[in-house]
């Protein structure tokens, strides 16, 4: 984005500058996608197809750019869902009150007393235990890069690093960023244990919550979160209108890992 003299406001833009009129803009943004990696395959139809422009140096770094996505997507595997929903389990016990009050972290690593949090606290917990994935780093070293494409909900004018990774609307965005969004369905089946969905609690409480590797005798896979009372396992994925589904992904240019911090 850089590149482009443009503010980052994320691959929107470069995906809307592949039908620019510019052949150069179109070429410089689609080897802009290229250097993103896995994270922009929602480019692929419009690099595809860039493939039929009339300017060679457009079809070619459209070319070369699918080739870079899916190289990417392919290396990117799945992180080892048995430890990330054994992390979240081992907080079930030991988190009894859902408290979100403004705490002042360390940084990186903060943590509220693990007797308390909410719903995002398991998250970051179990990600941070189980595959060293420091999200409270990860989203505001994102945040500092992109901060325009983060929601505005809160009024701020700058990232926060003590809160922001606890904010659902904030790690949803994250996820996103990185390419973790798959489908919504209504299919239990599709809901892998290990996957981070959100839900909406009404009136319009936004929530998160992990998919266990424990069913329900209907087969509905059960989630583990704190929804209000601490950190839980229930049969509750659809009991909330859904808004988000997220697969964490390691390896590649998709992998959102911080192997720097231990």
């Amino acid at each position: 984005m850089a590149r482009l003299g443009l503010p980052d406001r994320g691959l929107p833009v470069l995906i809307a500058l592949l039908k620019d009129k510019s052949p150069i803009l179109r070429k410089y943004a689609a080897e802009a996608l290229g250097e993103i990696g896995a994270p922009a395959k929602a480019a692929i139809p419009a690099l595809k197809e860039a493939l039929k422009h009339k300017d060679g140096n457009v079809r070619y770094a459209a070319a070369e750019a699918l080739k870079k996505i899916q190289a990417a997507a392919t290396s990117a595997v799945a992180a080892p869902t048995s430890a990330i929903v054994a992390a979240a389990r081992g907080q079930i016990g030991k988190t009894k009150i859902y408290d979100g009050s403004y705490v002042g972290l360390d940084y990186p690593g903060g943590d509220v007393p693990i007797e308390r949090g909410v719903c995002t606290d398991v998250v970051v917990r179990a990600l941070r235990d189980s595959v060293k994935m420091d999200l409270q780093k990860l989203v505001h070293e994102d945040m500092k890069a992109a901060f325009a494409d983060y929601p505005k909900i809160w009024g701020l004018k700058k990232p926060d690093r003590n809160i922001d990774h606890r904010r659902v609307p904030n790690l949803r965005r994250y996820f996103e960023r990185k390419g973790y969004s798959i489908g919504l369905t209504e299919r239990k089946e599709d809901y892998r244990s290990g996957d981070v969905v959100t839900c909406t609690v009404p009136p319009n409480r936004p929530h998160m919550m992990i998919v266990s590797d424990r069913r329900a005798k209907d087969g509905t896979p059960l989630v583990i979160h704190n929804i209000g009372s601490g950190t839980k396992e229930e049969k509750r994925l659809f009991e909330f209108p859904l808004t988000g589904h997220y697969r964490i992904m390691t390896g590649g240019s998709n992998n959102g890992m911080d192997s720097g911090h231990q």
